[in-house]
C-alpha cells in the first residue's frame, strides 16, 4: 500500500498588487524588490477572502481535479500560520464548507513548511489504513500579519491557497519525508508580541537556507531511492528567487525544471509549495509520473522535503 497525490487545486485572490504599489508603501524602489527578492507582483485577499474560504475553494478544486467527491475525504489537514484566532481551528470549518463535515480536521502550523509537513502526515495516515483520503490545504492571509511599511516583509508576503487530495495507491507515489527543525534560531522569523507584525532577519535566513538545508535535499532524494540528478522538477518554498536558484543549482540536474511562482505570487508561506506545484503542472513543463521534489522551509525554524510523482 502506498499513497499518491490524486488532484491539485488552487485559489488566488482577485486583488493584484504591483511592485510600484508595494514599493511606495515600504519606501523602496520597485526595481529593488524585483532584484532582491524576485517578486514582480503579489495578491492580497479582500475582506471576504478568508483563510477558510480560500481553503474551501482550493480544496473543492483539488477534488474536482481528482474526479472525486467530498465523501472521499476522511481527514482535512489545514496548513496555515495566519488564522485570525487560535480557536476554533480552521480545518473543521474547511471540511464543513467542502461538504465532508464528519471528516476529522486539524490545523498544522509549521509556517512555510506547513504543507510539506501536512503531506507527510497525510501519506502516513493513508498508508497505515487510518484514512482512505486526506485533503491537505495550505491557506494563508499573510497580508494581515505584515507591516506594509517594513521593507523586510511588506513587499514580500502575500495571500492564497492550494490543496492536494491524497488517496491510496498500489505503489508509493509520495516518498518518505526528510524533515526537522532548528528552534535555537526561532527568533529569525517571528511575529512580534509588541507590534503584532512579522519580523524577519532576511540575510541570516538566506544563509541558513542556502547552506544548512542542502543536506535535506540530499536526504529526501536518498529516501526516494533517487540521485539528485534523477529529479525532473523542483518545487521549493517560494521565499526568494535567489534562494530558489541557489538550491536548484545544488541539485544539479541538467534538465531540471524549477518552480518560480514567487515572481507572480510573492511569498504565501504555507500555501507557496502547492501553489507553485499547481502552476508548474499547468504550464505543461512537468508531466504525470515525473519525480518532483517538494521542499518547504521557514519559521520555527522548520523544514520538510519529499519526492512525489506528479499527478
Amino acid at each position: 500500500m502506498g499513497a499518491r497525490i490524486a488532484g491539485l487545486g488552487v485559489y488566488r485572490p482577485s486583488t493584484v498588487v504591483s511592485n510600484e504599489e508595494a514599493a511606495a508603501a515600504a519606501e523602496v524602489d520597485a526595481d529593488w524588490i524585483a532584484q532582491r527578492v524576485g517578486v514582480r507582483e503579489r495578491r492580497y485577499a479582500n475582506a471576504a477572502e478568508t483563510v477558510v474560504s480560500m481553503a474551501v475553494e482550493a480544496g473543492s478544486k483539488a477534488l474536482a481535479d481528482a474526479g472525486a467527491t467530498a465523501d472521499a475525504v476522511d481527514v482535512v489537514i489545514l496548513a496555515t500560520c495566519s488564522m485570525p484566532s487560535p480557536m476554533p481551528n480552521g480545518a473543521a470549518s474547511v471540511a464543513a464548507g467542502i461538504g465532508c463535515g464528519p471528516a476529522a480536521g486539524f490545523d498544522v502550523n509549521a509556517a512555510c513548511s506547513g504543507f510539506s509537513h501536512g503531506l507527510a502526515v497525510a501519506d502516513a495516515l493513508v498508508r497505515a489504513g487510518t484514512a482512505g483520503g486526506v485533503l491537505v490545504v495550505g491557506s494563508e492571509r499573510m497580508s494581515d500579519w505584515v507591516d506594509a511599511g517594513d521593507r523586510n516583509t511588506g513587499p514580500i508576503f502575500a495571500d492564497g491557497a492550494a490543496a492536494a487530495l491524497v488517496l491510496p495507491s498500489h505503489r508509493p507515489e509520495i516518498f518518505p519525508v526528510a524533515w526537522g527543525s532548528d528552534g535555537d534560531h526561532a527568533e529569525l522569523i517571528a511575529i512580534s508580541a509588541e507590534s503584532g507584525y512579522m519580523e524577519m532577519a532576511g540575510p541570516k535566513v538566506f544563509r541558513w537556507t542556502t547552506t544548512a538545508l542542502t543536506s535535506v535535499i540530499d536526504e529526501a532524494c536518498r529516501r526516494a531511492g533517487l540521485a539528485r540528478t534523477d529529479v525532473k522538477a523542483f518545487v521549493p518554498h517560494q521565499a526568494n528567487l535567489r534562494i530558489i536558484k541557489a538550491l536548484a543549482q545544488h541539485i544539479g540536474a541538467p534538465d531540471l525544471v524549477t518552480a518560480t511562482d514567487v515572481t507572480d505570487s510573492g511569498n504565501t508561506c504555507g500555501a507557496s509549495v502547492p501553489l507553485a506545484f499547481h502552476a508548474l503542472r499547468q504550464s505543461g513543463r512537468v508531466h504525470s509520473g515525473d519525480p518532483v521534489l517538494l521542499f518547504g522551509f521557514g519559521a520555527g525554524l522548520t523544514y520538510a522535503a519529499q519526492v512525489v510523482l506528479c499527478p
